[in-house]
């Protein structure tokens, strides 16, 4: 009996932002200028943040960190979104 191509297609690749990394858990560097918008974006406002709240007081110090917070969760949401699926890696002893 001969399979066809359509009962076995081939994987469909997508275009990941974020490669997982190889080794350990989680994501590397952007691999496409989307990615990289993102992450520069991230990164801006988290600088921007600084001057944003004054961090010479109380409030402006909790105010900041409930802003990188949020800042962060919403980064790990598009990178857990755009980003390929991640899981514990050893290198080439998991190709």
């Amino acid at each position: 009996m001969v399979q066809s191509d359509e009962m076995n297609p081939k994987p469909v690749q997508k275009n990941y932002w974020f490669p997982a990394k190889k080794y350990g858990y989680g994501w590397g560097l952007p691999v496409n200028w989307q990615g990289w918008v993102v992450m520069v974006l991230y990164l801006g406002l988290i600088t921007a943040g600084i001057f944003l709240f004054p961090l010479s007081s109380e409030a402006g110090l909790l105010q900041y960190i409930v802003f990188a917070v949020m800042l962060t969760a919403g980064f790990i949401a598009v990178c857990w979104y755009k980003g390929e699926p991640t899981r514990w890696r050893w290198g080439d002893k998991d190709s």
